[in-house]
């Protein structure tokens, strides 16, 4: 399944500020196989893209919405992760930051990822510039902290929720075209819709586009 991890842009658009946000999880997206570029090379890796809509005040205390067909709705972030819980993995890192503790041998055999939505965290957003342009950056996952926990913001946003081995192609089709392409490069695309492995840039690695313990 594309959830369970085993050790083994539109005109509305507004950036993240740097900062640590509430954040809850509402989508979570099966990118399927892809071609990801890093410091070893190209290789074939199953990727995950975990979206947070965020809450919380901006640098000039503006609240962290953007308007959307005149509603106003809390701005969102994702990051991208290859779907494993390998002890050196990105997401087992930031999963363990988020939980608050390590991940158990047993528990790390293998995590339906999809237990995540709805669960809630600080968001840590760095900003970063590449070719003179500015993005925002998931850093760093923390539960969140005991005052808040009866205390979240209501969530909002509408889970998201594609998985590849049971494509919802209503909900593929309200992605942006850049990630549309990016999924139908898969081969488990392809097994399902034929079409697959079509060429395009690899991903990068980290793509930008206690005992209560929240999962």
């Amino acid at each position: 399944m594309g959830f369970v991890a085993k050790d083994s842009g539109g005109g509305n658009f507004k950036r993240v500020p740097s900062g640590v946000h509430i954040g809850r999880c509402f989508s979570l997206i099966d990118l399927g196989t892809q071609h990801t570029e890093g410091q070893y090379g190209v290789k074939l890796q199953h990727k995950l893209r975990i979206g947070w809509e965020l809450f919380g005040e901006d640098e000039n205390g503006g609240p962290l919405t953007v308007d959307v067909d005149g509603k106003q709705m809390p701005l969102t972030i994702s990051k991208s992760y290859t779907v494993s819980l390998h002890e050196k993995s990105s997401l087992r890192k930031d999963l363990s930051a988020w939980r608050g503790k390590d991940f158990s041998e047993e528990d790390a055999k293998a995590f339906d990822v999809s237990k995540l939505l709805g669960a809630y965290c600080m968001v840590n957003v760095t900003t970063s510039e590449t070719n003179g342009k500015t993005y925002s950056n998931v850093a760093g996952l923390t539960p969140i902290p005991g005052a808040l926990r009866n205390a979240k913001p209501e969530g909002v946003h509408e889970f998201v929720k594609f998985d590849l081995d049971d494509p919802d192609l209503d909900v593929f089709n309200t992605f942006h075209e850049k990630l549309q392409e990016a999924i139908k490069r898969s081969p488990e695309w392809a097994q399902k819709f034929g079409g697959g492995g079509k060429s395009g840039p690899p991903m990068m690695e980290e793509e930008r586009d206690y005992e209560d313990a929240p999962f």
